[in-house]
């Protein structure tokens, strides 16, 4: 935002020295009936402030146009220096250039996620998704919130994909906005996490970005129970209450402390991480097609355990018989160690 506004500051600027030199030369050219280019040499003298003296005296009529015409360049021309510096000295060229090639490049990017806010949740989204190898654009009014999360990372926390390094691909702006959504590529993403503060915002995102999208998957964060049926109404196709969660979370410690600590090591919050992984009958490698869970032998091979399948028409299969053969449209769901999935990846995904 605040770029965007020094870009405006500048083009301002600009418009105004135009201004001031089209007013200039209808001035003379209409006062002192001046050629054109005998105009045009006298506003540029006067803006400048040379005082290289008239062509000819200057009637009453025209001491008087210039006397307020040098007044009003003399604010002009202080604006116009004022701007140039700031943009010479304080490197705000150099932001703005960052600020067109960041653009230019969201513009190439298809698939990608969209995370709108970067408070707690947004935030927490995006250091997963950026971890797992997903390529993100961050909606976000306050610049400093990006900027203090891009100062704390280091150009090893990521995989170069140039997201690292404090290279966070960012559109700064209000998120409800349809002109927002587009320069974050919301028509070619496929999916969008809505992490606004306020309920209603969340909504009018999720309304506007279906609009724009049809096919995009939008996840809502909700703060009220109530908005819950709102943000599905209005296009969400999941709503996560975090404060809920939470509190369920906790109680879950009290009664059932093991299962909320294997929960953990899925989730990543402990330091043993298990990782969750899916894999659709589609991206299974050909030659593996018609093939029973016994015959796959995922377990032997890479350590991994199927632990679910989601079967084509959208039900769901917890430790799936070892008889069941994997059929279009199915999805794997895999537990593991971060090694095991990687050798489930390498042996089983089709190329």
């Amino acid at each position: 935002m605040l770029q965007r506004l020094n870009i405006n500051r500048l083009i301002l600027a600009v418009v105004l020295t135009g201004l001031s030199l089209i007013f200039g030369m209808a001035g003379f050219m209409g006062i002192e009936h001046y050629h054109p280019i005998d105009a045009f040499y006298m506003t540029v003298t006067t803006i400048a402030t040379v005082g290289f003296g008239e062509i000819h005296p200057f009637s009453l009529a025209g001491r008087l146009f210039v006397s307020f015409y040098i007044l009003y360049n003399l604010v002009v021309v202080a604006y116009l220096v004022s701007v140039f510096s700031s943009f010479i000295f304080d490197g705000e060229l150099r932001k703005i250039y960052r600020m067109i090639r960041t653009d230019q490049e969201i513009k190439r990017f298809s698939g990608h996620v969209i995370v709108c806010g970067f408070g707690r949740n947004g935030r927490r989204a995006y250091q997963e998704l950026v971890a797992n190898g997903v390529r993100v654009v961050v909606i976000e009014m306050n610049q400093e919130l990006i900027k203090s999360h891009a100062e704390g990372e280091t150009e090893e926390d990521y995989d170069g994909d140039g997201v690292a390094g404090g290279n966070i691909f960012a559109v700064y702006g209000d998120a409800t906005a349809d002109r927002i959504l587009k320069q974050a590529g919301v028509e070619r993403a496929s999916s969008l996490i809505t992490a606004l503060p306020k309920d209603a915002d969340n909504v009018f995102v999720a309304l506007s970005a279906r609009a724009l999208n049809p096919r995009l998957r939008i996840i809502a964060r909700a703060s009220q129970k109530t908005s819950e049926s709102k943000l599905l109404s209005a296009g969400a196709d999941s709503v996560v209450m975090p404060d809920e969660i939470g509190g369920s979370h906790m109680a879950n410690l009290v009664v059932r402390p093991e299962v909320i600590r294997f929960l953990d090591l899925i989730s990543g919050l402990s330091a043993d991480k298990l990782r969750l992984e899916e894999m659709t009958f589609e991206q299974l490698r050909r030659d593996l097609h018609g093939r029973s869970i016994r015959e796959l032998n995922v377990r032997s091979i890479t350590g991994a355990t199927i632990i679910g399948m989601r079967q084509a028409d959208g039900s769901l299969l917890v430790s799936p018989p070892v008889d069941y053969v994997p059929a279009p449209g199915d999805v794997l769901l895999l537990l593991g160690s971060e090694e095991q999935i990687e050798t489930f990846e390498v042996r089983f995904r089709q190329l």
